[in-house]
């Protein structure tokens, strides 16, 4: 089966386009990774109108190479600037950044583009093993098993929420009930449409997504400091020395990638996570005249192959279950039903010419990342000069053209302009903004199977314990929200604990 789908992927794949988009994708994924503020998830939203009008590899091929570049390209205005482009990168900073100021920037860029591309790839080949694996398992599924698989899905918001659980779960049920709106799939009812015929399909969901993340991004840049200040960076240039620098790590790196696809594939655990533990472990097993965090070249494989290998590990559920990972893969899920797939055990069985399609532009864009990325440092250097003053008006501009390329309607602006108020308020309010996609696109999965589960019970609810499957499936949804719920608490206690001890120490000089 896998041999099938990636000798016939490579039809699709193997076409101008698609290898023409792929590595565009690839470069501006670097740069939207390389401009903080920005990052991968910023870079699909922006082009995702213009992957949609795409044939599907060479759309997936734009959106997973943005994706892996990045991811990557954060790490360029880490060790120049220290400022990461992305929180992915923010692990870079205690290697990157001190080599560079020992004047070992070009090689600090390279490793981190190398390892980045080695990570990836390895990470590609956890992909391209593990998610047919799981497709196949998940091939008998029914209404309850899906059910119960997009509850799962949901419990990712209770890892992504942040400080706040109840606000990340607000937020979900927001996005939740966002899905509701327009004409419903039974009863071919209206539903908080309002009497109004641009809402009988719903928000579509990249007019919610670019007001959600980018409209509001951008206005909160503008409100930022820094507006017109130039950043004064030189010029870097990376050679392809830094490959045989970052193979003299090669343990390093196995375990950095290995962790980092591990970490992926759980949904809601993400790259910055995977790209410290990778860290916290390459000190831990260092040798003593290594020193992590005085520039040592390890600091920088461990954190950049971590984070890109998480990339495939991100996308096996995404794929095989249609389970998001992030908000990243949450938004690749929603690229895939604009464009007529379902991801899961059917996209697997139906269609494998699309799922070895996609799999060869993940490891094409890794391969193109270790080319590309070193060739063209130093026009990155030179973007990372642009004043936000400049930039935030063409972001602002590309997310209008492509809202408004997607129906040619200017309902969907207004959706976009509205959503990006919601996003600044929910960001005023300090509630996060990704589990409201991931609440959008779960939605119909839950409430179709969930309804076509009861048609087919003869006995009501308990058709989701009587099958083995889903049975297993609650029972880890009910035990990931108790230790969720418990963890909450403890660190409720715990912060009511060093208030009472804050409260009692600032009363003592007057006893």
């Amino acid at each position: 089966m896998l041999i099938d789908s990636l000798s016939t992927g490579f039809g699709l794949f193997l076409t101008p386009l698609a290898l023409g988009l792929t590595l565009a994708g690839l470069l501006f994924g670097l740069l939207v990774g390389a401009l903080p503020g920005l990052g991968p998830l910023m870079g699909i939203i922006l082009m995702l109108p213009v992957a949609i009008g795409q044939p599907p590899i060479a759309a997936m091929g734009f959106l997973i190479a943005i994706f892996v570049g990045g991811s990557c390209g954060g790490s360029i205005s880490a060790i120049l600037l220290r400022i990461p482009g992305t929180p992915l990168a923010a692990a870079t900073l205690f290697d990157g950044y001190p080599m560079a100021q020992k004047g070992r920037a070009a090689d600090a860029i390279g490793i981190a583009i190398t390892a980045s591309a080695l990570g990836g790839l390895f990470g590609g080949i956890v992909l391209i093993f593990f998610a047919p694996l799981l497709a196949n398992f998940a091939s008998g599924f029914a209404p309850p098993e899906y059910t119960a698989l997009a509850i799962t899905g949901l419990t990712a918001i209770i890892v992504i929420s942040g400080g706040s659980l109840i606000k990340g779960l607000l937020a979900g049920c927001f996005g939740l009930l966002l899905a509701t709106i327009g004409t419903d799939e039974f009863s071919t009812g209206y539903r908080f449409t309002f009497g109004s015929h641009h809402m009988l399909n719903g928000f579509h969901i990249v007019a919610v997504v670019v007001g959600l993340f980018a409209v509001s991004e951008m206005a909160f840049q503008i409100m930022g400091s820094g507006l017109t200040r130039k950043p004064d960076i030189p010029v870097v240039r990376a050679n392809f020395s830094s490959i045989l620098l970052t193979l003299k790590h090669w343990t390093n790196l196995l375990r950095s990638s290995a962790i980092g696809a591990f970490f992926g594939s759980l949904p809601g655990a993400g790259g910055v996570i995977s790209s410290f533990t990778a860290y916290a472990a390459a000190k831990a097993t260092a040798g003593p005249d290594e020193k992590y965090g005085e520039g040592e070249e390890g600091g920088v494989v461990a954190t950049e192959s971590a984070n890109n290998a998480t990339v495939g590990g991100t996308l096996v559920p995404s794929l095989a279950l249609g389970i998001p990972g992030d908000a990243s893969s949450a938004v690749l899920i929603g690229a895939l039903l604009i464009l007529g797939l379902f991801p899961g055990p059917t996209l697997f069985e139906q269609q494998p010419e699309i799922v070895g399609g996609v799999f060869l532009v993940y490891l094409a864009s890794n391969l193109m990342l270790l080319v590309a990325g070193i060739l063209t440092t130093p026009l990155f250097v030179y973007v990372l000069r642009i004043r936000k003053s400049h930039l935030i008006p063409v972001v602002l501009l590309m997310c209008a053209i492509g809202t408004f390329a997607l129906q040619a309607s200017v309902f969907d602006l207004w959706v976009m302009f509205a959503f990006g108020v919601i996003g600044i308020l929910f960001r005023v309010a300090d509630y996060p903004l990704a589990p409201i996609v991931i609440g959008a696109i779960l939605g119909p999965l839950l409430e179709n199977n969930y309804r076509r589960s009861l048609l087919i019970s003869h006995d009501g609810h308990w058709i989701f314990l009587d099958r083995p499957v889903s049975a297993v499936l609650i029972g880890i949804n009910v035990l990931l929200v108790l230790g969720a719920v418990w963890f909450a608490l403890r660190q409720g206690r715990k912060r009511t604990g060093e208030d009472n001890g804050f409260d009692q120490a600032s009363r003592a000089p007057e006893v």
